[in-house]
């Protein structure tokens, strides 16, 4: 099973991705990513090794920002190479990371996008985005409504900074609330 972590701070929130990325580790995983929106929209670091190597790519990236989510995962679509890897971009606007299966991701797949990845991710991340109208709340409902399966997911979008939205249905999903971050 798949791991997410997703903040909001009014600092930069990579160690706390990182860190929560340290503690899904138990669990087992095939590779792992982190994405935080800069200036000019997500950027990501992902690794095929473990979180310490990840960590690396983040420091030589100079990944840091308020809004970010991160990613342990284990295959099911798609082998595991990086660019199977979470965070999953589309467009370079929006970044997702997901849990569990989509069942007709080959389905939702016929939307005209091209595609890098081998992933029932990829194509959430395109659906979202393509019904995408300044509102990310509703872009995520809108897409969801057309999802079978269960999963869990976490979306963030260059144009709403201090927002990340999560969803799920039959798989867990945490929420957590802080003094100056959630």
């Amino acid at each position: 099973m798949c791991g997410i972590v997703g903040a909001v701070a009014q600092r930069n929130i990579v160690p706390v991705l990182i860190e929560g990325l340290r503690r899904l580790e138990y669990r087992g995983y095939d590779s792992c990513g982190v994405a935080v929106l800069g200036d000019d929209g997500p950027r990501r670091a992902r690794s095929v090794a473990r979180v310490a190597d990840l960590e690396g790519r983040v420091h030589e990236c100079h990944l840091e920002g308020i809004t970010g989510i991160a990613h342990t995962r284990w295959a099911t679509h798609g082998a595991p190479v990086t660019d199977n890897a979470h965070p999953i971009f589309s467009q370079d606007a929006l970044a997702l990371v997901h849990n569990c299966i989509i069942e007709n991701y080959e389905l939702l797949r016929g939307k005209g996008y091209t595609f890098v990845s081998q992933t029932d991710t990829k194509v959430i991340a395109h659906l979202i985005h393509s019904v995408y109208r300044g509102d990310l709340f509703a872009a995520v409902r809108e897409a969801i409504a057309q999802f079978q399966g269960a999963y869990a997911i976490a979306v963030l979008h260059k144009d709403q900074p201090h927002t990340v939205v999560g969803a799920r249905q039959g798989s867990p999903l945490v929420v957590g609330l802080g003094q100056g971050e959630n």
